[in-house]
């Protein structure tokens, strides 16, 4: 019985050092560095408008030399001064994005195999989750003190108000649908740089603060942030003294959701090389 016992438990750590082995050598971890760049009401739906920069974290699993599934992490942010010189808003923004996504290469990839492919182009799409959180300057007109004022408190638009019950605030958490196409080459067998770009579907409208209309200043005074909520919704008058957009006018196009970007280029290692070292050692019996 006791010989059993301990070839059962031999077999067991052949099998687990086995599983190991095979997750190690299958898996990388990897950093990212790049861009960041934000596509809605104020940059005129330009693709390559204000970049700023950013970077991330990346843990892949290769299924086979086609598959691979990854978790990422991007932190960056977002920032764009308005193209309409006469209604003149602005924002900046932090984003911190986590996804999990599905990859195939066109060529078999890989190392070790004569038949495997050193490098290759790629496409990916997956699910993310991403936090932002929009914010404007202002700069006081008398003592010229300036400060940063997060938006989505202040209700802008009328949101959160009597007035405008179709208009909740909107959430600074929400879900993005990231896809892109990217190329990578085999540096080692242990090492690997990624060029990617990709983009990033979101459900909300409210990346810059700037969506539907102007409510005027008498509600947001009353209902909505008070007069720092009234001052940042409408700034049309710091260019054109004394202008005020009436209640109605469009402040932005709500029939387009925003979106984001990001470019990279990314260093990955093998874990196996990374971590190979900590497996157990085995003695011969």
């Amino acid at each position: 019985m006791k010989k059993f016992t301990l070839l059962l438990i031999l077999l067991l750590l052949a099998s687990f050092s086995s599983s190991a082995q095979n997750f190690l050598s299958r898996s990388e971890l990897g950093l990212s560095f790049g861009g960041m760049n934000y596509i809605g009401d104020l940059n005129n739906q330009s693709m390559f408008g204000h970049v700023n920069m950013a970077g991330g974290l990346a843990a892949r699993y290769k299924l086979d030399p086609r598959w691979a599934v990854a978790l990422t992490g991007t932190y960056g942010h977002i920032e764009s001064a308005d193209y309409l010189v006469r209604r003149n808003l602005s924002f900046r923004s932090m984003l911190a994005e986590a996804s999990a996504r599905v990859e195939f290469n066109f060529f078999p990839y890989g190392a070790h195999k004569a038949t495997l492919k050193s490098s290759t182009p790629y496409i990916f799409v997956g699910i993310g989750f991403f936090k932002f959180n929009p914010q404007a300057l202002y700069t006081d007109p008398t003592g010229g003190s300036t400060q940063w004022y997060d938006l989505q408190p202040l209700g802008t638009e009328g949101q959160g108000t009597a007035a405008y019950p179709e208009r909740p605030k909107y959430q600074l958490v929400e879900v993005s649908v990231p896809f892109g196409v990217g190329y990578r080459w085999r540096v080692t067998d242990n090492m690997h740089v990624t060029v990617e770009y990709g983009w990033r579907k979101t459900w909300t409208d409210y990346l810059d603060d700037v969506s539907t209309t102007y409510v005027g200043a008498d509600l947001l005074n009353s209902q909505g942030g008070g007069s720092m909520s009234a001052t940042l919704a409408d700034r049309t008058g710091e260019v054109v003294s004394g202008y005020v957009n009436g209640v109605g006018i469009k402040r932005g196009d709500d029939s387009l959701a925003d979106w984001y970007s990001f470019f990279s280029v990314s260093v990955t290692f093998s874990t196996e090389m990374l971590f190979g070292w900590m497996r157990g050692k085995t003695c011969e019996l």
